[in-house]
C-alpha cells in the first residue's frame, strides 16, 4: 500500500469516528494560543539562552561572539551574585512566610460573624489592590526620617531610640523593610484563597469535636490545618515564583536590597553586559524550577 493510500483515510473527514472528529476540533482550536505561547514565551526564553553564551555588543550592526561559558564562570566566582542570591531567598521566605501566617491569621478572625464583617473584609484587600508606586511612595513618606510618621512616633513620642535613622537607605535595615511592605500589601491575596477554603469546611466537624472536649487549639490543629494544608501549600507557592522574580516593588522603595532581577537588570542596563545579565536571568530561572519541582514533589504530595 502506498503512502498516499494509507494517508487518505485519515484525511477523509467522512471516515472519521465523532471522537476523532472532536480531537480533531480541540487541536484547532488550541492552536493559536499554542503559536501565541510559543511567539511570547518559548522564542524569548531560548533568545536568552543563546545570548548567555555570548557577549553581546553594544552597536546593533555587531552579531553577538559565542564565548561558551565564560559568563558563568564569572557569574559563580562573583561574591556580588551570592550575595544577591542569599539576600532573593531571605526576601522570599520571610515575606513569603509572614504573608501566609497574616493571611491565615485574618481568616481567621473573619470567620467568625460580627457586625460590620463585609466591610472590614472589603477594606482589608485595600492594600492589594491599591496601585503599587502610590503605596511605595506613602511607605517612604511614613519611613522618611525628617518628615515620616513612624520615626516621630517611635523616636520623639515613645522614646525608643534618639537620632534620625534612615531605615530605607540603610543596609543593615532595607531589607527587612521591604519584608514588611510586602508582608502587608500582599497578605490580603493569601487572606483570599484561605477565607474561601474555611468557609467550605462543615460546621459539623467542630460541633462533633467540642462535644468530645476539644478546645481551640485542638479544633484547630485536628481540623482546621489538615483541611487547609493544600490551599497553604499552593499559596506559599505561587508567593515564592512571585517573589523570587520581584521587582517593581523593592525598586521604588529603595536602591539598598539587591536581589537577583534588581542584579540583572543592574548588570543590563547600567554595565550593558547583556551576555551576563542573560547568564543571571538562566541562573534565576533554573533555581525557581529546581525549588519548584522539589516543592511540588515533596510538599504537595504529602
Amino acid at each position: 500500500m502506498s503512502v498516499k493510500n494509507a494517508v487518505k483515510p485519515i484525511l477523509n473527514r467522512s471516515d472519521l469516528t465523532l471522537e476523532q472528529k472532536e480531537a480533531l476540533l480541540g487541536y484547532g482550536l488550541i492552536a493559536p494560543a499554542i503559536l501565541l505561547v510559543a511567539g511570547v514565551i518559548l522564542y524569548p526564553v531560548g533568545y536568552n539562552v543563546y545570548l548567555s553564551f555570548t557577549e553581546v555588543p553594544l552597536s546593533p550592526d555587531e552579531s553577538p561572539v559565542w564565548v561558551g561559558l565564560q559568563h558563568y564562570q564569572m557569574l559563580f566566582s562573583s561574591s556580588e551574585f551570592w550575595s544577591s542570591l542569599e539576600t532573593t531567598i531571605i526576601f522570599t521566605f520571610f515575606s513569603d512566610a509572614l504573608a501566609t501566617l497574616g493571611g491565615l491569621g485574618a481568616a481567621l478572625l473573619f470567620n467568625r460573624k460580627f457586625k460590620g464583617r463585609r466591610i472590614a473584609r472589603g477594606l482589608m484587600l485595600l492594600p492589594y489592590v491599591a496601585p503599587l508606586i502610590a503605596v511605595a511612595y506613602v511607605w517612604q513618606w511614613l519611613l522618611d526620617p525628617l518628615y515620616g510618621l513612624f520615626p516621630w512616633f517611635f523616636s520623639d513620642i515613645l522614646g525608643l531610640y534618639a537620632g534620625e535613622i534612615d531605615v530605607l537607605n540603610n543596609a543593615k535595615t532595607a531589607l527587612w523593610m521591604v519584608i514588611l511592605f510586602d508582608t502587608w500589601r500582599y497578605f490580603p491575596f493569601a487572606f483570599l484563597m484561605i477565607i474561601a477554603r474555611v468557609q467550605s469546611i462543615p460546621s459539623d466537624m467542630y460541633e462533633a469535636a467540642k462535644i468530645d472536649g476539644a478546645g481551640v487549639f485542638a479544633r484547630f490543629k485536628d481540623i482546621t490545618l489538615p483541611e487547609l494544608k493544600y490551599v497553604l501549600a499552593t499559596v506559599f507557592l505561587l508567593r515564592w515564583i512571585w517573589n523570587f522574580n520581584k521587582f517593581a516593588d523593592i525598586w521604588l522603595l529603595t536602591k539598598q536590597v539587591k536581589t537577583l532581577p534588581l542584579y540583572a537588570y543592574q548588570t543590563a542596563f547600567a554595565n550593558y553586559a547583556m551576555g551576563q545579565a542573560a547568564a543571571i536571568s538562566m541562573v534565576l530561572f533554573l533555581a525557581l524550577m529546581g525549588f519548584v519541582m522539589v516543592y511540588v514533589g515533596v510538599v504537595l504530595d504529602w
